[in-house]
């Protein structure tokens, strides 16, 4: 808010409509209760037959390309930036003109008359490309065959981005998450600090400059909830291009073979953020899960995220904090903001709401971390994922800023073991391993010293510690800068990253605060 007031408390919107709690004592945890509510925290819970998560980017392109390839009637990109110049599978040889995304593209719809290929790119998106040297989309699309479009989207708020990354494959498979089919997204899990397929697209022959290390994540998926995404790109479609796209028969089994699902037969929900403009009403689904995220944590939350700089996220947090027994609060950043623009606006806030975290945390129990190289250099952090205790796990397109609430086009999907429900165990199982996978990476060990090092100390921040090193690949604890006059009054009167939400924290913290579940003696 302008005037630096918490905006936490009072509510500026106490009207939201969240369903009576059951269960009678209003002071007592409530067992099996829910914290995704379509039409509140969610637009929809769809079951995915299959759901995989790819961390770093070099295994997802490589399997889209598999996916682009085999696809039979059409297949839809909605992102907010795009690069056909980008190789999709480098590890696999061959000749890197025929492995560009653009290549592939066309290869697909030659092979196959009765496929369509539509890609739909945010119109600043499309500024920043030519930035790179990459032609304008619109001199792109004459070239291409009838069947392959490239569109420019234009239809959102002055200031706001389409920032959803969508692919979907013949409305059977669908992409979503945080990676973006572009320039310097390509990386392997090690993130070597020199690595020679880790390149930026030049013109023509031309070798790309070296690219530094970047930590990213999406998902797959099929069945309906594949479909519910594929609802969704082709509304976008229909907004950005005025074509309306006919959603396609229920068909064929089309997972791709060689890849290993984290899960089978789950239920996932798809999360939004979409704008006030054009006659549409606000939705900030995203905003109310990451609310109702905190409320509901009992032990802890771990957090990956470009940014850190969303003051109502931020007082949720402390507020948590303060408890005496609240949960640990662990968050993973990039050390700086990509580009000097981002950093002004970002950093600034970054440093703001990380003063006033540290004004909470009485019990030690927060910590933001940037992930390191062997020799300590930063690794780029762009993945957008959260895991709550042993019972959320979330990933999507959305950052902890404010733009990301109200201002740009977002998808999160979430996973969620309800207590009581058929197969609970099993996927909170899957939560925390996969939290484990997440930090084994970034400490340089295995998921099973991970899960022992918060076992042994009971915490997660106190199991990290443990596990940091001082040299050769690890996490290092942020430090912010000190705060000029002109970035303290920058930060403060959030000009550049505005509000854009009714603030519901303190109707969402009563409601999910009896959803936490008993404490158990480990911190999950």
């Amino acid at each position: 808010m302008d005037d630096g007031q918490a905006t936490t408390d009072p509510d500026t919107d106490p009207g939201v409509g969240l369903p009576a709690p059951r269960g009678g004592n209003a002071g007592r945890p409530e067992q099996g209760a829910a914290l995704l509510i379509p039409g509140e925290t969610c637009w929809r819970i769809e079951r995915a037959t299959r759901f995989a998560v790819f961390v770093d980017a070099a295994e997802y392109f490589a399997t889209l390309k598999r996916a682009v390839l085999r696809a039979e009637r059409r297949v839809l990109f909605i992102g907010w930036d795009f690069d056909p110049r980008i190789r999709l599978d480098p590890l696999a040889g061959g000749r890197p003109k025929d492995d560009r995304l653009g290549a592939v593209l066309e290869q697909a719809v030659e092979q196959n008359p009765q496929l369509e290929i539509g890609v739909l790119q945010w119109d600043l998106g499309m500024v920043r490309a030519l930035g790179r040297g990459l032609q304008p989309i619109v001199l792109l699309d004459r070239r291409t065959s009838d069947r392959l479009t490239l569109a420019i989207d234009t239809h959102h708020p002055v200031g706001g981005a389409h920032h959803q990354k969508i692919v979907v494959v013949d409305d059977c498979l669908a992409f979503t998450g945080g990676i973006d089919v572009t320039a310097d997204r390509w990386d392997t899990s090690d993130h070597a600090d020199s690595n020679p397929h880790r390149r930026s697209p030049a013109a023509g022959r031309a070798e790309g400059r070296l690219a530094g290390p970047w930590h990213d994540a999406t998902s797959m998926l099929t069945g309906p909830a594949a479909r519910a995404v594929a609802e969704l790109a082709r509304t976008r479609w229909e907004s950005g291009t005025g074509e309306r796209l006919e959603p396609l028969p229920e068909g064929r089994e089309c997972w791709p073979a060689e890849v290993e699902p984290l899960l089978t037969d789950v239920d996932v929900a798809i999360s939004r953020t979409r704008p006030e403009h054009g006659g549409m009403e606000l939705v900030h689904e995203i905003e109310l899960l990451w609310l109702a995220g905190i409320a509901a944590a009992r032990r802890s939350i771990y957090v990956e995220s470009q940014y850190f700089a969303s003051r109502r996220i931020a007082e949720a947090i402390a507020e948590r904090l303060r408890e005496p027994d609240g949960p640990d609060v662990v968050v993973l950043n990039p050390w700086t903001a990509d580009g000097w623009l981002s950093e002004k606006a970002m950093g600034t806030a970054r440093a703001r709401v990380l003063e006033l975290i540290r004004e909470a945390d009485v019990h030690d129990r927060f910590r933001l971390y940037c992930p390191v190289t062997e020799q300590r250099e930063p690794i780029y952090v762009h993945a957008k994922v959260a895991v709550v205790d042993d019972r959320l796990l979330r990933l999507g397109s959305s950052n902890l800023n404010n733009r990301s609430m109200g201002l740009d086009t977002e998808c999160d999907l979430a996973i969620e073991a309800v207590e009581g429900q058929p197969g609970a165990d099993r996927v909170a199982a899957t939560i925390v391993d996969f939290r484990h996978r997440l930090l084994a990476e970034h400490l340089a060990c295995t998921p099973d010293e991970v899960a022992a090092a918060i076992t042994d100390t009971g915490s997660l921040v106190r199991g990290i510690e443990r596990l940091r090193r001082p040299t050769g690949r690890s996490l290092v604890v942020f430090e912010p800068p000190e705060l000029g006059t002109v970035d303290r009054a920058l930060a403060e009167s959030e000009v550049m990253d505005r509000e854009k939400t009714p603030n519901r924290w303190r109707r969402v913290e009563r409601f999910f605060a009896r959803r936490r579940r008993p404490r158990n003696r480990v911190r999950a």
